[in-house]
């Protein structure tokens, strides 16, 4: 069966909207919804182990809508809705000819709407998303063009690619934060169906000049936090180290006629600084991610960035 073409972020962004946005309806129904916060955030390997490899970026913006914020979550699903929007780029270890048994190539875009919500206690994340891959996306011809911009290496790989195919995805993920010695544990557990199916179990354990009453938000590949609606407080500076482990069960970024077979676990340890003066808040932070198929040769570190001014 041939599989449907489609063109471009403009495609991905549409269907996203009228498929996801339906569920924030409830909670409209009830008072005026504004926005709460847009968050960003940005990873890159170059910017942690210097390579260009593997998960070797993405981008990620998350618009946060609801009712109102006091700096807790509401009791109900749909008050609060994220929708979150993004681009990565999957590749082998070398862009020109990479070495048998390598991943492929994937371009990949991402439209997600999230609910967060406090049940009985327990921080609750809901979502229904969707991820396109294949040349559709554009994202291959942004890679290429922004390294011909930098005079890097052209991505050769990318015209072997995964092809276009679109993937509905729902994931899902619960935690609790503990004080505990000046700082703040949280545990979580998370899961997820769709382009890959995981189940993840983990813990953040923050210190230093916290912020609070803020909403975070996870990213999905590297783990680390970033705000989605500021809180109060975190001038200066604060740190944040973490980790979790996965059980993969599926991942379509693996397909069998390759001959590369997914690694059935994957963990994460990660750590980060960010500092806050005013209105203006940076975030550095690196992220471990172990091997993620059979036969890759070793893990890799990634770093993130995430900026914002508050006026």
């Amino acid at each position: 069966m041939r599989t449907p073409s489609f063109s471009g972020l403009g495609a991905i962004v549409s269907l996203a909207l009228a498929a996801l946005t339906a569920l924030g309806a409830p909670a409209q129904a009830e008072g005026a919804r504004q926005m709460l916060g847009v968050g960003r955030f940005f990873y890159n390997d170059y910017f942690g182990d210097g390579e260009d490899r593997w998960q070797t970026g993405g981008y990620s913006l998350s618009v946060v809508r609801g009712t109102g914020w006091d700096g807790a979550l509401p009791t109900r699903p749909f008050d609060i809705m994220e929708y979150r929007f993004g681009g990565s780029i999957i590749a082998p270890s070398v862009l020109r000819n990479p070495p048998a048994g390598d991943r492929r190539y994937v371009g990949r875009l991402t439209g997600a709407a999230n609910t967060y919500f406090d049940l009985r206690g327990i921080e609750t994340r809901v979502g229904l998303g969707l991820t396109a891959v294949g040349p559709g996306t554009g994202i291959a011809s942004l890679h290429k063009d922004l390294h011909d911009l930098f005079s890097a290496p052209r991505p050769v790989v990318a015209e072997d690619q995964l092809p276009n195919k679109l993937y509905p995805v729902i994931s899902a993920e619960i935690g609790r934060g503990f004080d505990l010695a000046g700082g703040e544990l949280r545990p979580f557990a998370e899961a997820r169906a769709g382009d890959e199916t995981y189940v993840r179990a983990g813990a953040d354990f923050s210190f230093g000049a916290r912020e609070s009453g803020a909403l975070w938000l996870r990213d999905d590949v590297t783990g680390q936090r970033y705000v989605g609606v500021s809180g109060e407080g975190g001038e200066n500076t604060s740190f944040v180290v973490g980790g979790d482990i996965a059980r993969v069960f599926d991942s379509a970024y693996f397909p069998s006629a390759d001959g590369v077979d997914v690694e059935k676990t994957r963990s994460r340890l990660r750590a980060g600084v960010s500092t806050r003066i005013g209105f203006v808040g940076v975030f550095y932070g690196l992220t471990w991610l172990s091997e993620e198929y059979v036969g890759q040769p070793e893990g890799q570190v990634v770093g993130g960035l995430r900026a914002r001014v508050n006026f």
